[in-house]
């Protein structure tokens, strides 16, 4: 069984909801937040590459094994 990243957090984006900063389909990095989630929002490194809260509902978490957490931040844009 692969072993969850701890490091990064990713989720697919679902519903952009004519948001410019998001895009249906998109994979975007997750910043630990626990207020954010408390209230039903995730704090997501969107398209602008700044961090911004949006609805937990637009997205999708998804698990990445720590040996494809960085060659995923790579892809993404995010190292």
């Amino acid at each position: 069984m692969a072993t969850v990243s701890t490091t990064h957090a990713f989720a697919v984006c679902v519903d952009d909801d004519g948001v410019e900063d998001i895009s249906c389909g998109m994979v975007y990095r997750m910043l630990p937040d626990e207020k954010a989630a408390e209230e039903g929002f995730v704090r997501i490194v969107d398209d602008s590459g700044e961090d911004y809260l949006y609805p937990r509902n637009r997205f999708v978490p998804i698990d990445v094994p720590d040996r494809d957490s960085d060659r995923l931040s790579a892809a993404c844009g995010l190292r």
